[in-house]
């Protein structure tokens, strides 16, 4: 059966420093052309609005960054794998996997992106800046854009396998798997005895995660499966492993690291 992993963009994305601009024909799923082309095109608008900072809910620091929005089209573009710089990205070390790990990953492995919908690791896009959450003109909330848009495209892809999901809430609504199993990945830490719920180590406890359950091949058909899987990292990034089945949703996986 065939796993599907899917991941969250990072915030930091780092700029080619050359290379051709995308193809929208040459993405994954290249069905989502038409769709990624209308994001596009809205978030080139935006960026060059006076109220952009705004529009875009980033700060004054990232201001190249929103300029940089205006020309997304005439942009260098590299894998994502190398676009994205983030905390899971680089615990995953995806920028240096090797052509056989990306093979892997393009079948396996789903970035879910506002601007493209969602792409492998090994396609080629430019760095942008543009969040989930975001609310573009009239494309309205990109959350609920690309609903109407990935369910077809992304079940296909799981064929009713295992969808083991590593994103974050927004990004979760833009897709939801609708005949598959499917598991949410949490990360708690253990300190004397007590577990909490932790941000930046969940980013990279997932991309650990993302990159033992690709480099290792693994055929997983059940979320005990994966559990079984994730216990191969106790005693070196992990020191327990639980799985909570629930009644509607995901079943959850907790991967628990020390304190």
């Amino acid at each position: 059966m065939p796993v599907l992993i899917l991941l969250p963009p990072s915030e930091g994305k780092t700029a080619p420093p050359s290379g051709d601009p995308v193809d929208l024909t040459a993405l994954s799923h290249p069905n989502l052309a038409a769709a990624r082309q209308k994001v596009g095109d809205a978030l080139a608008k935006v960026s060059g609005q006076r109220n952009a900072m705004d529009v875009l809910g980033v700060g004054a620091s990232l201001h190249q960054e929103v300029e940089r929005n205006r020309t997304v089209w005439e942009n260098a573009s590299a894998r994502a794998a190398q676009i994205y710089t983030g905390v899971l990205y680089d615990a995953a070390g995806m920028a240096d996997w090797d052509a056989a790990t990306l093979d892997k990953a393009d079948a396996s492995v789903r970035i879910v992106s506002a601007l493209w919908g969602a792409v492998s690791p090994a396609d080629r896009i430019p760095a942008y800046r543009l969040s989930m959450g975001t609310t573009l003109g009239r494309l309205g909330g990109l959350g609920t854009y690309w609903k109407k848009h990935l369910p077809a495209e992304l079940d296909a892809l799981a064929a009713g396998g295992l969808v083991i999901d590593c994103r974050s809430a927004s990004y979760v609504a833009a897709y939801k798997p609708t005949d598959a199993p499917w598991v949410s990945v949490s990360v708690q830490r253990e300190l004397n005895g007590k577990r909490a719920v932790v941000s930046h180590m969940a980013k990279h406890t997932r991309g650990l995660l993302a990159a033992h359950l690709v480099r290792d091949d693994a055929r997983l058909e059940s979320a005990q499966d994966l559990a079984d899987a994730a216990a191969g990292m106790i005693g070196d990034a992990l020191v327990d492993v639980t799985l909570t089945p629930k009644p509607k949703g995901p079943d959850e996986l907790t991967l628990v690291i020390a304190g």
